[in-house]
């Protein structure tokens, strides 16, 4: 059976996959990579493509889709099948990028638990009236993964290409996911993905935000087995 490798979202670990890890590792290798010192998306693909099984399905949440995607522009033919949950296809927008370098600053001073509390984590469950618990363990994350880490993914999301020539060559099985109420990545956005791959399944979660892994994750564990089960990969 063709392993999978999870790739979660900036400042995440493989506790945002728990769910899924739990129910579809019963009979199927599962990685989630760290990682690792890049400072670009070009380089963390290619130090996780280096980790990697010969040929294996991707999932990646936010920074971990636009990872899947990079991957996908380095090595389609290693890739079976293709997840790409909450995240963007396009490069850095002006007014985000101008954001990152207070924040890298504020980090490098010793302030990744104020960061991620008032400016990063409000964003993630704004649809919810009482979001305490998946907060919490989004801090816990982001405090394991350390400062160093947030300056490193923060430069590779600031420089990142647009990838729509990329989406538009894939091939593999593919499902487009999200939120319905992410206001980070909303829907339109996973609608255009899916107009660059044609043959891509959208599916939108009712209820859930950025991070539906941990807040619907029988649904998105039930779509991920879905695009698995598809012998074409």
């Amino acid at each position: 059976m063709t392993p999978l490798l999870l790739l979660p979202g900036m400042m995440c670990d493989h506790r945002l996959f728990a769910p899924q890890v739990t129910a579809l590792g019963r009979d199927r290798q599962i990685g989630v990579p760290d990682f690792g010192v890049g400072e670009t998306m070009d380089a963390i693909a290619a130090a996780i493509l280096a980790g990697a099984p010969p040929r294996f399905a991707v999932a990646g949440v936010s920074m971990g889709g636009i990872l899947a995607m990079d991957m996908m522009r380095q090595a389609p033919e290693r890739i079976s099948h293709l997840a790409l949950i909450d995240t963007n296809p396009f490069a850095e927008r002006d007014k985000v990028r101008r954001r990152r370098g207070p924040q890298i600053e504020a980090v490098r001073q010793g302030r990744l638990q104020t960061i991620m509390r008032d400016e990063m984590k409000p964003a993630y469950f704004t649809h919810l009236a009482d979001s305490r618990s998946l907060r919490d363990l989004c801090l816990e994350m982001a405090l394991s993964v350390g400062p160093q880490a947030f300056v490193r993914q923060s430069l590779a999301l600031r420089d990142r290409p647009d990838y729509s020539d990329v989406l538009a060559l894939v091939t593999c099985p593919t499902l487009v996911l999200c939120g319905r109420q992410d206001t980070l990545c909303p829907v339109e956005r996973h609608e255009a993905m899916k107009a660059m791959i044609p043959h891509a399944r959208l599916h939108i979660i009712e209820g859930a935000g950025h991070l539906p892994t941990i807040e619907a994750p029988d649904e998105v564990t039930q779509a991920l087995h879905d695009l698995l089960e598809d012998k074409h990969g």
